[in-house]
């Protein structure tokens, strides 16, 4: 059986701290791979602009290229509304039965985690990895896994608003990410 963690956000746009986190859960717990998966629309985010799923899913695409265990799952983006991870979840472990996933948050979801929909069914499905976040506590009542992950502090909104004021956005994402952004005109490059 193969050992899948899934990294899901909306990568708007992938940087560093999400490259970082998804390889030491992936070292951490030996697992076999990470699948990023962009989600389309998050329920806690919808009144919120992002960048069209074509573009997050290419930039994504970019940040991991070459990452031998790395690879997208594009299943939310090609369903309609909100994303739940329970429907998620579901649809992954019918398409995939060999395979066993653990889903990776960040501690500002541990917080957020007891407002999931479905979230006691979802605990029957899948392994929840914590991983920490300055600022937020990684402590829960689901008896989530926690793994000590060496702290980046950078965020897609830090890197959207540098972006928008000029800013260097150096050592923060990868520069292919940087490129392809000032390339389609993205956060008001």
């Amino acid at each position: 059986m193969k050992e899948i963690g899934i990294l899901g956000g909306t990568f708007d746009p992938p940087h560093y701290g999400h490259l970082l986190m998804a390889n030491e859960v992936k070292a951490a717990l030996s697992l076999d791979e990470i699948w990023f998966m962009p989600n389309s629309l998050p329920p806690h985010k919808q009144d919120e602009d992002h960048s069209s799923p074509a573009h997050r899913y290419e930039m994504l695409r970019l940040a991991i290229s070459g990452e031998e265990g790395f690879k997208i799952e594009p299943i939310e983006l090609e369903r309609s509304g909100p994303s739940y991870t329970y429907d998620t979840i579901v649809l992954l472990k019918e398409k995939y039965p060999e395979h066993r996933f653990s889903f990776i948050i960040g501690a500002d979801m541990i917080e957020y985690l007891p407002r999931w929909n479905r979230v006691e069914e979802l605990l029957s499905l899948v392994r929840f990895i914590g991983v920490g976040r300055p600022g937020y506590s990684s402590e829960g009542e689901y008896g989530i896994v926690i793994v000590d992950v060496p702290q980046f502090d950078v965020s897609s909104t830090l890197i959207r608003q540098r972006l928008e004021n000029g800013e260097t956005t150096n050592f923060l994402l990868p520069e292919k990410i940087t490129r392809y952004i000032k390339g389609k005109g993205l956060y008001g490059t």
